[in-house]
């Protein structure tokens, strides 16, 4: 079975294991998200089901998205998602619009793939980005950390494309993947996996199943 929930990135801490090892984790908020609508191959070409996540005041809304939930969840006032993403799964069909999906949908010994934005470093150099070498210190050098060669002076005489260069650094979509789930708890929202996350505090991550079974 295919499972799938979107989590919020609260920080790092560690518990010990039985025999006293010290195991890093990282705790996420977890859920609940609550099942939008199911997207069907009939009617939008694909399969998958919309989820929402975190609390929206209605003030905070505009018209379009109070009729969408009003449209598919059948409710008056429904409760509205700040967050509203997409899950393509195989199992769709065990999924019914108004469900809650909880972090108890993964239990201890799982493993997950997990993306998210990464941090973002600003402006940055070829070394610090790309871990380029720097250029030599003495001998009336004047090249230290310098990009280097740019490429051929004849034809084609341009930065071919892909070229390793300065530029903007993290702030990029980054997947990891085979992480093990140490606790889950469904009563809390909270869900506990070993090692480091993508993202600062507070981040949106995506969680689902791993793709690469051990």
């Amino acid at each position: 079975m295919e499972k799938a929930i979107l989590a919020r990135k609260l920080g790092m801490t560690q518990i010990f294991a039985e025999n006293g090892a010290v195991i890093p984790i990282t705790v996420l908020e977890a859920g609940p998200c609550t099942v939008i609508q199911k997207k069907t191959v009939e009617v939008d070409g694909y399969s998958a089901i919309q989820v929402g996540f975190g609390t929206l005041k209605e003030k905070h809304a505009n018209k379009p998205l109070i009729g969408h939930f009003k449209a598919r969840l059948g409710e008056s006032k429904p409760a509205l998602n700040k967050v509203l993403r997409e899950f393509k799964l195989t199992n769709t069909d065990q999924f019914d619009v108004g469900a809650k999906i909880t972090a108890d949908i993964f239990a201890a010994g799982d493993f997950v793939d997990i993306s998210g934005i990464g941090k973002g470093k600003g402006y940055q150099g070829a070394i610090k980005r790309h871990g380029q070498h720097r250029g030599p210190m003495t001998h009336g050098s004047k090249y230290h950390r310098g990009l280097g060669s740019m490429g051929p002076g004849t034809t084609p005489g341009s930065v071919k494309k892909g070229k390793k260069m300065p530029g903007h650094m993290g702030a990029k979509r980054v997947s990891i993947q085979n992480i093990e789930v140490i606790r889950a708890d469904g009563e809390k929202n909270l869900l506990f996996v070993k090692g480091p996350i993508p993202g600062a505090k507070n981040a949106l991550l995506f969680i689902k199943n791993t793709v690469k079974k051990r």
